[in-house]
Order: C-alpha cells, then sequence, then structure tokens
C-alpha cells in the first residue's frame, strides 16, 4: 500500500491542516480525493479552497493532517502563510 493510499482512507472532510506537527492550523479539509484525483481540497483560512497533493502529506493523526509545505506549490504556500493575518490579538 503506498502512502498516498493510506493517507486517502484516513483523512476524513473536517480534519485540521498543519505545515507541521505542533504548528498552527492553517485550514481544513473541504474533500478527499475530489474526482478521483489524489490530493485534498483544503479551506486555507483567508486564502479560499486549494488543493494539497497526498503525497505533500507527512502525517496523519488526531484528526490532523500535517503536509510538508516544500512539496506545496507557490500559491498555496503563500496563502498558508497568509492565513493568520486578518486575526487581532485579543478578540
Amino acid at each position: 500500500m503506498t502512502h498516498e493510499r493510506k493517507w486517502q482512507e484516513s483523512i476524513q472532510v473536517g480534519f485540521q491542516v498543519f505545515d507541521r506537527d505542533g504548528g498552527a492550523e492553517f485550514g481544513a479539509v473541504r474533500d478527499v480525493c475530489p474526482a478521483g484525483r489524489l490530493e485534498l481540497l483544503v479551506n486555507i483560512e483567508n486564502g479560499g479552497d486549494h488543493c494539497i497533493p497526498l503525497d505533500a502529506i507527512v502525517d496523519v493523526h488526531s484528526e490532523k493532517v500535517i503536509v510538508d509545505a516544500a512539496r506545496l506549490a507557490p500559491a498555496v504556500r503563500h496563502a498558508i502563510a497568509h492565513a493568520h493575518d486578518a486575526e487581532r490579538p485579543g478578540l
């Protein structure tokens, strides 16, 4: 069984997505392998929906998906970097 298949079978809609274990969550899974593609559809906070290839996933546990940002497209990395821009401390 490939890692991609293992990830596909264990990930569910609503799981939180992180760029490192213990880091801040940047989005949530909206769909797993839409139209049979080996990717997740993830809603990135303040960035909308983006596709993340299954081969960018490094771990899945505790309803969390951990991805290697280096394996993501530049536009997705940019969206992740700005996921929390709209948050204001103390609110």
